[in-house]
């Protein structure tokens, strides 16, 4: 979510890419509720980091506890911020419907999207 949210609101200025520690997939209910505010994240795909390798971050935010636990080392030139967000399909575990799994990643959608919203300006005060 959150680099369709970048692309779609920040793309002019950031170049965004999103990768994991591990691959899970593109999530549907993710792709459910960004088709809601009309974003198409569906072409989007799960990454590792290592798939990223060849690229070279001015900034890497991380925002997940995992993640940021586990970030591989970046050169001393690359930026790490972690600024953390629940876990939309941890938070749906066990709910009893989709329509209730999907009140978890609305509102994580949009505390990224407000969190987006700041950058690039957050980015340089971190």
């Amino acid at each position: 979510m959150a680099e369709g949210l970048c692309r779609h609101f920040r793309g002019d200025v950031i170049e965004p890419y999103s990768a994991g520690i591990e691959k899970h997939g593109l999530n549907p209910l993710a792709v459910k509720v960004m088709r809601e505010i009309g974003i198409d994240i569906s072409g989007q795909r799960s990454k590792t980091v290592d798939d990223l390798a060849n690229k070279v971050f001015e900034y890497v935010v991380t925002v997940c506890g995992h993640a940021n636990e586990t970030c591989p080392f970046f050169p001393d030139r690359t930026k790490v911020i972690h600024r953390g967000f629940d876990d939309p399909p941890r938070l749906a575990e066990g709910t009893a419907n989709e329509e209730k799994a999907l009140i978890h990643y609305r509102r994580v959608r949009e505390e990224i999207k407000g969190y987006i919203l700041t950058f690039p300006m957050a980015l340089d005060t971190k």
